[in-house]
């Protein structure tokens, strides 16, 4: 579904980090865990983690105790400080929505085969991220999260969603 609210796409981003390698059933699991720990996902307070906080959330159970992960949630939250402050209200979200010229994507696929893993958007908002200073957020990432977000609309054709994802985009006028 359609996400335009800049802190909700931080947090989607985060969390996609985080399910990096792993089923989304883990991440599912740990998710009110991974919310408490890290402050909500709340930019600006995680943003100021230190490396005493870092080293509290590494032995954590509640999360996923990944080095890179943590370290990626932080960076990631001073990259998006700086994106906001010099970029303004609703900067993280034209950054995220541009690769789809702020439109809703729609791809018309019948079988999960069809589905890629990664697409031309995916790779544009990598490169875009990555030169803002993010980090775990490959092409790959980037495709999966653009799927979550709203911004493609990759369900199957058979599924209940896809309608209803293009109605809402059609009534937002977000429809590509």
């Amino acid at each position: 579904m359609p996400v335009h609210d800049d802190r909700d796409l931080f947090a989607k981003l985060v969390l996609d980090g985080f399910q990096a390698g792993l089923s989304w059933i883990t991440i599912l699991r740990r998710r009110s865990g991974i919310l408490e720990a890290f402050d909500g996902l709340d930019p600006e307070r995680v943003a100021r983690f230190g490396s005493r906080r870092v080293a509290r959330l590494l032995a954590d159970p509640r999360i996923i105790r990944s080095r890179a992960k943590v370290a990626s949630a932080v960076r990631n939250a001073q990259a998006w400080c700086d994106l906001m402050d010099r970029g303004g209200a609703h900067a993280f979200r034209d950054l995220v929505w541009e690769p789809t010229g702020h439109r809703v994507k729609v791809r018309r696929l019948r079988t999960r085969s069809e589905v890629p893993a990664e697409s031309p958007e995916s790779r544009a908002l990598s490169t875009r991220l990555k030169a803002e200073g993010f980090t775990f957020c490959g092409p790959v990432i980037c495709h999966a999260y653009m799927q979550a977000v709203g911004c493609v609309n990759e369900h199957l054709v058979s599924c209940f969603r896809h309608a209803q994802v293009i109605e809402l985009a059609r009534r937002a006028r977000l429809l590509a």
